[in-house]
């Protein structure tokens, strides 16, 4: 215990001590420095397109429990549906996806015809959360939670993160870009970057989020538990029509096993009790673009069950006291 405390104590006090050059211990000294000094709760959310009402489900009752983080992460639709927690619109990521469904102007074939993009990226992204199905952006500003998401740069093949406070045409095209799927989108300019769905270059971006200083984290996959990502199929689709983008084929190829690192390491930060992983019982019914409205509101009420079952466990995770944390 004495030993205990005085590790704790030069971890905290003096991790300038440690060299800067041996980046694993450099990480850990400063990782268990933040979560003692503060220990920040996170809520992370992969991608998955519309198995992201999973995601909706799970976090529509985490928000009716008035269930708070001090900050989020989402990729793809988590960045899409996620963002409904910061503004805390309850049901907003299910209705409007419910009432667009049959919309040609919303996604479909006829949309990728017209446009080259499954999803209207105008009218999906601009027109409904403006127009039709308001999103809050005073309540998003006014709510302290951190909100983040993770874009691909379909340059350089690596992610970027960016942090939103408001919401703004700017903010909705970052957004968009997150959620952005190759072959189906374009990619979109923002910042002198050329931006791609996130889930390309960082599929479970728990490991930034530690990073950022958020030591206990709710993590929402939407893929079942044991499941394994296997390389892609589409790769001859990738090299004829991503050429003009090969670090985005290089990073395709290789995403089955960034994935399952990652699945990994999310067992590994279960076992040490500073995250709680929320996925399906079985693999979900519907597929990426799925429009079928009784599927997507099964697939939301699945979401909802499963955060009912692990209601007490988050409850009892989020009010953690950080002193029943052990080294």
């Amino acid at each position: 215990m004495i030993l205990k405390s005085f590790c704790v104590k030069i971890l905290l006090i003096f991790p300038f001590l440690f060299s800067t050059t041996d980046k694993n211990l450099y990480f850990c000294c400063n990782f268990l420095r933040n979560a003692f000094v503060f220990m920040k709760t996170g809520l992370v959310l992969e991608g998955g397109g519309m198995r992201g009402l999973f995601s909706a489900g799970v976090m529509d009752i985490m928000m009716e429990q008035g269930i708070r983080f001090d900050g989020m992460i989402g990729v793809s639709a988590g960045a899409a549906f996620g963002c409904n927690y910061k503004s805390h619109q309850l049901g907003r990521a299910l209705r409007y996806n419910i009432r667009f469904s049959n919309d040609p102007k919303y996604m479909g074939l006829r949309t990728l015809w017209h446009t080259g993009e499954l999803v209207n990226g105008e009218y999906a992204y601009h027109t409904i959360p403006t127009q039709l199905d308001i999103f809050d952006t005073e309540a998003f500003a006014a709510n302290p939670m951190e909100f983040q998401l993770v874009c691909t740069d379909a340059n350089t093949g690596k992610p970027v993160y960016k942090r939103l406070d408001t919401v703004d045409y700017e903010a909705l095209e970052w957004v968009r870009a997150s959620a952005s799927m190759p072959l189906v989108s374009h990619p979109v300019k923002l910042e002198g970057r050329e931006l791609l769905d996130g889930g390309i270059a960082d599929s479970i971006p728990l490991r930034h989020f530690q990073e950022e200083g958020y030591t206990r984290n709710i993590v929402v996959l939407t893929q079942p538990k044991g499941f394994t990502k296997k390389r892609t199929k589409l790769m001859p689709l990738f090299h004829l029509f991503m050429r003009k983008y090969p670090k985005i084929i290089e990073a395709m190829s290789q995403r089955h096993l960034m994935y399952n690192d990652q699945l990994a390491y999310l067992r590994q930060q279960e076992l040490l009790g500073n995250t709680i992983v929320i996925y399906p019982q079985d693999t979900l019914p519907i597929g990426r673009t799925e429009q079928t409205p009784s599927k997507l509101r099964h697939v939301y009420e699945l979401g909802r069950q499963i955060a009912l079952q692990h209601l007490q466990q988050i409850t009892q995770f989020i009010n953690q006291d950080s002193s029943q944390v052990t080294v």
